[in-house]
């Protein structure tokens, strides 16, 4: 009866122990999983962001030259005669329909 009683015991050791490495391979693959997943996802966010950077420094490079041209008074004066048809003293604006078909 002793030697069943130890059999018994040590079946049941051995199936806690291999419950308990179940459980924590489990754990630790799914924690590793789940960590794989957010490096993945922020490597994503970072070839975005990485875009949209590249795509806003080159507006600030157009608004820098834009900003440029602003201080010079004779751009200015051209630019308001192109964009809202202003004229000089003397001068007649004629717009000029633009046809494209």
């Amino acid at each position: 009866m002793a030697k069943k009683h130890k059999l018994g015991r040590r079946r049941r050791n051995n199936f806690l122990l291999i419950l308990g490495s179940l459980v924590i391979i489990f754990s630790v693959t799914f924690s590793i999983g789940r960590y794989w997943v957010e490096i993945v996802n922020k490597y994503q966010e970072k070839k975005e962001l990485s875009k949209e950077l590249t795509s806003l420094k080159e507006k600030e490079e157009e608004l820098q030259a834009d900003a440029k041209k602003l201080q010079n008074p004779d751009y200015i004066a051209r630019y308001a005669r192109e964009k809202y048809s202003y004229s000089k003293d003397g001068e007649y604006v004629l717009q000029i329909p633009d046809d494209k078909n």
